[in-house]
């Protein structure tokens, strides 16, 4: 099947959505009709399911058709601006007999993509825009980046993005649908078969359509430099998802967000440790999906290493070299990733900084409120002591002390109380200065003493939960640390009406 055929049957398949759409709507007149005209009580019900379902569909279709694609991610980067990245697009451009891109905007993603405004299903083009993700610009060379580049006008050469807009646009009014529809089973049945069936012929399309692209990045930049380009984009895309998840993700702890974010991003591909962890992901095989939007990686490698091999000058430069001051845009880009909130709102911080609030907010910060609290509503204390719950622990009542862990939330395990007393012995010593989150690129942040040496408490608040006459002695090593025994953690406030000591 060609990608020409395929094209046409995934707008046809388009086309035939709208027509079961009509032919729904059609039904429930129909039916609500008969019933005015001969009341039956079979009548009744099938006019009730298609009317019900029919408002389901109309009020899906009005929700996607009200939404606006909104402001264009990242920063819109002139001739002006970037003379050379420019210069490189059209010439580019001009290679594989296309028009260049109206606009190129610079975005924080791991990803280079074009889109196209058009009109009249396709018929007519208005506006084309190119995206470059900053992250790969950090990481691949100008021929690697050239070829990516070549790869993505390839799409308007072979007038892959025409129909791009109507073909997601039904794609959107599809899914909501059949989301729409969870009260009328049967019919999402069928508007989820239907679904499946335009996704995988669209998503057909969208991978030949990729694997024709890659034939005009590698008639630009040679098999190599595509092979190394497609390589390094599957790292770097796994190497930020892991960046986002473990790092970035810790933004509003404490008030901050930090203040270089690309160049965490390039600390952490570049430790070693993080290379090998990268490289070992990469070495798992890929799951395939037929709704899968791109070829597989080894698919894509196996196509270009039977594609001729152009005549071209190596440029092993950085990427980077392509920008006229890759300062100013890297802080353009991470500008745009902030909401004017965040920009106004969040302190902008070392990455060191960050990871000692965000790392204390996520592990230690609850665990201390919430085992003051529960301590205090056990023994009746006046305030939130965390003594109080070390006094619950000396005279046997754990359980009564998990128990209120249980009511803040907690999930029921038998190390509950162990758990979270080692979390929040991990708090006392933050709060007085001894310990402190440490900030590592190799792995997990660790948590350390003033001399270096890691903080290990969990196996020492095991045997203080399953021991009441351990109390004595943790009582001692953290006065030795500074604590004073009328101790409240800072930032926890009284529990509810405490009551009498018992």
């Amino acid at each position: 099947m060609t990608t020409a055929f395929r094209a046409v049957l995934a707008f046809t398949l388009l086309a035939g959505f709208y027509v079961l759409v009509g032919l729904i709507l059609a039904a429930a007149v129909f039916f609500d009709v008969l019933l005015l005209v001969d009341f039956h009580a079979n009548t009744v019900k099938i006019a009730i399911v298609l009317t019900l379902a029919a408002g389901a569909l109309v009020r899906a279709l009005f929700m996607v058709s009200r939404r606006r694609g909104g402001d264009q991610p990242g920063v819109p980067v002139g001739r002006e601006h970037e003379p050379v990245l420019w210069q490189t697009v059209e010439d580019l451009a001009q290679r594989v007999r296309t028009a260049p891109p109206d606009e190129i905007r610079l975005v924080a993603e791991v990803n280079a993509a074009v889109s196209e405004d058009t009109r009249y299903l396709g018929l007519k083009a208005t506006r084309r825009r190119m995206f470059i993700g900053l992250p790969l610009l950090q990481t691949l060379t100008v021929d690697e980046m050239r070829a990516v580049l070549g790869h993505e006008l390839g799409h308007y050469s072979g007038a892959h993005t025409r129909l791009g807009a109507p073909v997601y646009r039904g794609r959107v009014s599809l899914i909501a649908t059949v989301q729409g529809l969870g009260n009328h089973p049967f019919i999402q049945r069928v508007f989820t078969w239907y679904a499946k069936l335009y996704l995988r012929v669209s998503q057909g399309v969208s991978r030949k359509q990729e694997l024709e692209a890659d034939t005009f990045a590698v008639g630009i930049g040679g098999r190599q430099a595509m092979a190394d380009a497609l390589r390094k984009i599957h790292a770097t895309a796994m190497g930020w998802e892991l960046y986002v998840n473990n790092y970035l993700a810790l933004t509003g702890a404490g008030g901050t967000r930090p203040a270089a974010v690309f160049g965490g991003f390039h600390a952490l591909m570049s430790d070693p440790d993080r290379q090998a962890e990268i490289a070992k992901l990469g070495e798992q095989p890929e799951e395939v999906s037929p709704y899968d939007s791109h070829p597989s990686l080894a698919e894509r490698l196996s196509a270009i290493e039977h594609l001729a091999e152009p005549q071209h000058v190596p440029d092993p430069r950085s990427a980077l070299t392509l920008l006229r001051d890759a300062n100013v845009a890297v802080q353009a880009v991470e500008q745009s990733m902030w909401t004017p909130d965040a920009l106004t709102g969040l302190r902008p911080v070392p990455w060191e900084e960050l990871i000692a609030h965000g790392m204390y907010a996520g592990r230690n910060a609850d665990a201390l409120h919430d085992l003051a609290v529960s301590g205090q509503e056990v023994m009746g204390a006046a305030q939130p002591y965390l003594d109080a719950a070390f006094e619950a622990i000396a005279r046997g009542r754990q359980a009564e002390l998990a128990a209120k862990l249980l009511e803040r939330g907690w999930n029921p395990s038998d190390t509950l109380l162990a758990g979270v007393l080692g979390q929040a012995l991990e708090a006392v010593l933050i709060q007085l200065g001894e310990a402190k989150w440490t900030l590592s690129w190799s792995g997990p942040a660790r948590l350390l003493f003033d001399d270096g040496e890691e903080v290990a408490l969990s196996e020492y608040a095991a045997q203080v939960a399953a021991n009441p006459a351990a109390v004595g002695g943790l009582r001692q090593w953290l006065g030795d640390h500074g604590m004073r025994h009328d101790y409240v953690p800072v930032g926890v406030s009284p529990g509810p009406q405490a009551r009498p000591a018992q």
